[in-house]
């Protein structure tokens, strides 16, 4: 009986035991072809180190044509650059990655220019580029320049103390002009009071802060010049009559108006104890919130900042269609005591926010399939070097120029410059955590294990 007994007990557990283990092998099984047929990962590092970036994403899954990317390096370093490749092969079924040894495919590298080892190649249709770097930015860059196949210029107006170009102090636009550029678009300066008129090459003007008044010869070529068809960036900061001077600009301020843009005279400070734990001053208003726009439709939960800016209005008629962007928060007021350094946020007499920062519109010029486009943000300074990289601002002024532009497909968050996290410490400091890590931290366990065992024994 008592044999008879266990056998059934061991025929149970035998059962019980392949079951088990057909379980777990078929889970196995089920998991590597899951894991085969769909790649995917997880990034938990602050600045997404190791995913792509939305501008990627919306390029390569967008991609109406087969694209292949060739890697030419020495057969000992290709794996180098799977990591980084092999992601965008997996946005994109049109995507194909080929790994070239440039040593045994020496015909293939000729073909395709290759000179030095770690090239990589961007081929889509009859059209090639190559990648400038072996990063997302190289590699969606030359992405970009072949989709594009044409050079897009950014005309900046001078002459009237608008910010430069060239400038790399914490006013200047140079900044800018890099970010721009790793969009693809060639940036160059152009004067309007000594030529009132816009060369024939420039893809968008921008007028970047003028601090004395444009006359009317460079209003006229700017109202033609947008009339005609073309895209101009207009950013005309608070009048201010303190230390720093800056003219109405009545002109200029008027042909806005009639394109259904008002900008009042005041300046918008920024009540809310957000910014002052930022380390940010009340001069400087916070958007965190956009209204519908393709420029800002990306910017959804990104904060963006606007320093000495004034507020405007908008209104659409006749040829012209105008829409807010973005407003401040709801603890902003408006001031329009602007020749004080003792501005009064609580006085009275304030308008309250949320007040308009920046408008977009487009103007019918009867032509078929061609119009007129033109954003009015009403501060300069959120684009200088000095701010430009706060949070949002960067992703908005490039969404801004590819709007403008007509490169709406480009409007995206775009990939972050690497952080660099590294912990410095002292020689003590260094001392202490080794001392933490390699001695203390494992005594106290074995000495918890020995206080537990001696209480059970």
């Amino acid at each position: 009986m008592n044999r008879e007994l266990l056998k059934a007990r061991q025929t149970k557990f035998a059962f019980y035991v392949t079951v088990y283990t057909l379980i777990i092998a078929t889970a196995v099984v089920v998991v590597n072809v899951l894991a085969e047929r769909y790649n995917k990962s997880y990034d938990g590092t602050a600045n997404k180190r190791y995913s792509l970036s939305d501008q990627t994403r919306k390029i390569v899954s967008e991609l109406n044509q087969d694209a292949t990317i060739r890697y030419f390096d020495q057969s000992t370093s290709l794996d180098r650059a799977k990591d980084l490749l092999d992601q965008y092969a997996n946005l994109s079924s049109r995507v194909k990655v080929e790994y070239v040894d440039a040593d045994k495919n020496i015909e293939q590298a000729r073909a395709f220019e290759v000179t030095d080892y770690g090239t990589t190649i961007i081929e889509i249709g009859e059209k090639r580029e190559e990648a400038k770097s072996l990063t997302e930015e190289g590699i969606t860059g030359a992405f970009v320049r072949t989709l594009k196949g044409k050079t897009r210029t950014v005309c900046f107006v001078t002459g009237s103390g608008e910010h430069q170009i060239e400038d790399t102090d914490r006013n200047g636009f140079s900044a800018f002009k890099e970010l721009l550029s790793k969009d693809q678009y060639e940036s160059k300066s152009i004067n309007l009071v000594q030529t009132a008129q816009i060369p024939t090459e420039c893809t968008v003007i921008v007028v970047g802060g003028p601090t004395s008044d444009y006359q009317q010869p460079a209003v006229e070529a700017l109202k033609k010049y947008v009339e005609e068809g073309g895209r101009a960036l207009f950013m005309l900061d608070a009048p201010l009559k303190m230390s720093r001077q800056i003219a109405d600009n009545d002109l200029l301020s008027k042909q806005l108006e009639s394109w259904g843009i008002t900008l009042n005279k005041d300046l918008i400070l920024e009540l809310n104890p957000i910014g002052q734990l930022m380390g940010l001053g009340p001069q400087i208003a916070l958007v965190s919130e956009y209204d519908s726009h393709p420029i800002v439709t990306a910017m959804r939960g990104v904060t963006t900042g606007f320093p000495f800016s004034r507020s405007l209005e908008t209104k659409s008629s006749g040829e012209t269609n105008a829409s807010k962007l973005f407003s401040s928060s709801d603890s902003s007021v408006a001031t329009t005591n602007l020749s004080s350094n003792e501005i009064d946020p609580n006085d009275p007499a304030n308008k309250k926010g949320p007040l308009a920062i920046a408008a977009a519109g487009s103007f019918a010029t009867g032509k078929e399939n061609v119009e007129g486009r033109f954003v009015v943000v009403g501060s300069s300074f959120w684009a200088a070097n000095s701010f430009i990289s706060f949070n949002g601002n960067g992703d908005l002024a490039l969404n801004t120029l590819n709007w403008l532009s007509s490169d709406e497909d480009l409007i995206s968050i775009r990939p972050k410059e690497q952080e660099d996290r590294r912990i410095t410490m002292t020689q003590s400091q260094f001392s202490w955590v080794r001392l933490v890590s390699q001695f203390l931290l494992p005594l106290t366990m074995v000495l918890l294990g020995a206080a537990v065992w001696w209480r059970r024994r």
